[in-house]
């Protein structure tokens, strides 16, 4: 165990014949007791100081430990969000592919329809050509016959129109 300036200071030594002076022994006494006293102050004081340092130690580590487990906290939520927002960013292409393919396809059909309509409409006109050329022509068959010329034969009198009635006209024989 370490002496303590009490000991120092108590310390009685046995006296000799011729031995050192009692006054430098007890002056020299009283420094050492002085000087030991400071550095047990001093050795207290860096005692204490290696305490709070250590306990400041103590708190910065567990400050750091927990810094680190936030930054891979931080890290894991990160790409917990960057796998989320990929799979997200599949979903909607994935969505707008099938709203393309469906709008594609809406287009494809009605472009047959108006297909089929616009092939229906070209023989409904086809029919319609060939009825009405029929028509003309049947018109101009009429156009050409004989009997206009017949009609333009019949002579009728102004005295015949007052004595017969419209039913009873007759061709005239001037052939």
């Amino acid at each position: 165990m370490p002496l303590s300036p009490l000991d120092i200071h108590n310390k009685e030594f046995t006296r000799g014949f011729r031995g050192y002076s009692e006054d430098e022994v007890n002056e020299f006494l009283d420094q050492i007791i002085k000087d030991y006293e400071i550095i047990l102050r001093e050795k207290k004081e860096l005692e204490d100081r290696i305490k709070t340092m250590s306990e400041q130690m103590t708190h910065y580590n567990n400050l750091e430990e927990t810094l680190q487990k936030s930054i891979v906290v931080a890290q894991e939520a990160a790409e917990e969000v960057r796998r989320n927002s990929q799979k997200e960013a599949k979903l909607i292409v994935k969505e707008a592919e099938k709203n393309a393919d469906r709008i594609v396809n809406e287009a494809l059909t009605k472009a047959r329809k108006i297909t089929i309509e616009i092939d229906e409409l070209k023989k409904q006109s086809k029919v319609f050509r060939n009825r009405f050329k029929m028509l003309v022509e049947a018109q101009l068959d009429l156009l050409n016959t004989d009997d206009w010329d017949k009609l333009l034969e019949y002579d009728i009198p102004m005295t015949d129109i007052s004595e017969h009635t419209l039913g009873k006209l007759q061709p005239s024989n001037e052939d």
